[in-house]
């Protein structure tokens, strides 16, 4: 592994669990992400379609330690990585598969989570450089298909749902090998303070402890990542 996929790997094993801040402003974001480091998340991603989020990009990097990975979401070009490094990102996520952006990310130094929905466009993203796998739309990806894509994509590569998770449902997908999990409108809306996403966020917490915290799934065992057919 390179020291990009190093330093995610390390992070995602810590706690897996991805806050997606979709619609919150710069003047609220670092008491959230405050809130969110607190209770033990370590990757936050702010979605490029919510408010100036350049602006509160550059608000959590600044904010919070440095072990915990800030990134943003709904990445559709090539030519937003730039903008997103420079605000000081460091993960780039999307709803689809893009080699171009995925490269992009990659060049820029820094980690990529394209979205993908079959194993065709799991392996070409693969080929082009991603270090993580966004099974999106996570209802369509129930854990019985998780656990079969499991077979050819092999630890530790990362294969992380998203969208639809609860607390009630980590547990499945953790035994079926996901490897963390991407969290939105069930953490964060838009409107919530700091109290209001910690709350919630301590529940996922929770969750993630149960599901992973005595005993891994072979979606976290240490070794080389491959995809193999």
């Amino acid at each position: 592994m390179n020291p990009i996929d190093k330093n995610l790997y390390k992070t995602m094993l810590q706690c897996g669990l991805i806050a997606i801040l979709r619609g919150v402003r710069p003047h609220e974001v670092a008491a959230i992400g405050h809130a969110l480091y607190d209770t033990g998340f370590r990757i936050i991603e702010v979605p490029l379609n919510s408010p100036e989020p350049l602006a509160s990009i550059r608000a959590l990097r600044d904010a919070l330690p440095a072990d915990c990975l800030v990134g943003a979401g709904t990445v559709l070009s090539a030519e937003a990585c730039a903008d997103v490094q420079a605000a000081g990102g460091q993960i780039i996520v999307m709803p689809h598969s893009d080699p171009a952006v995925i490269r992009a990310a990659r060049a820029a130094g820094m980690a990529c989570a394209p979205g993908v929905a079959t194993l065709t466009e799991a392996y070409a993203a693969l080929a082009a450089g991603a270090n993580m796998l966004k099974l999106f739309p996570a209802e369509a990806l129930p854990p019985h298909v998780l656990k079969a894509w499991r077979a050819v994509i092999t630890p530790p590569m990362a294969l992380v749902p998203v969208g639809g998770i609860a607390p009630e449902n980590i547990a499945t997908y953790a035994a079926a090998g996901a490897s963390g999990f991407g969290l939105g409108s069930a953490l964060y809306r838009p409107g919530d303070s700091a109290a209001d996403v910690a709350g919630k966020a301590a529940a996922f917490v929770a969750a993630w402890h149960t599901s992973y915290g005595a005993a891994r799934t072979a979606a976290t065992a240490p070794g080389k990542a491959t995809a193999s057919a």
